[in-house]
């Protein structure tokens, strides 16, 4: 998946256990961020960052989307412990995943790992990718995912 790069349709349960379809994105540009696993302190950290930020994304209608494979439940808890206010998606197969390249082989404290791997897309009103931030370091990326959000149209970041 890169930029200019139809984003793939796609209809998963959020932190509710409502189905969200990506039908429903349609003509809003949007953030969607894959993340390892929630309760964990880089994913932690991601989410509230974006949920600290979520005020500058929703004044320019653009929602901010988490994925991970954990569970419509543990994205529930998550939301609650930490007070987040990002939407979760729950992609226990990692069907979404495989397809956008957010999931493969890693590595992981020096050890080769199969997994999600850290990645962000900032999606177009016309479902096109607009910027692409994979392998994701969280300090600052909420950051850059702002500015792009703000200046980006069709270019990688």
């Amino acid at each position: 998946m890169e930029v200019g790069d139809r984003f793939p349709e796609f209809r998963l349960r959020d932190e509710n256990g409502e189905e969200l379809d990506s039908s429903s994105l349609e003509g809003i540009r949007y953030v969607i961020y894959f993340y390892p696993k929630d309760n964990t302190p880089g994913c932690t950290k991601e989410a509230e960052e974006f949920s600290a930020s979520i005020g500058q994304f929703l004044m320019r209608n653009i929602p901010v989307i988490g994925v991970s494979k954990d569970s419509v439940e543990s994205h529930r808890k998550f939301i609650d412990k930490h007070q987040l206010r990002v939407k979760l998606l729950s992609d226990p197969d990692h069907e979404l995943m495989e397809k956008v390249g957010a999931w493969g082989t890693k590595v992981s404290y020096g050890k080769e790992t199969v997994g999600t791997i850290r990645s962000t897309f900032l999606v177009g009103r016309d479902g096109t990718v607009e910027a692409v931030w994979r392998n994701v370091k969280v300090n600052g990326h909420v950051d850059k995912v702002l500015a792009c959000a703000v200046s980006c149209s069709k270019s990688k970041s």
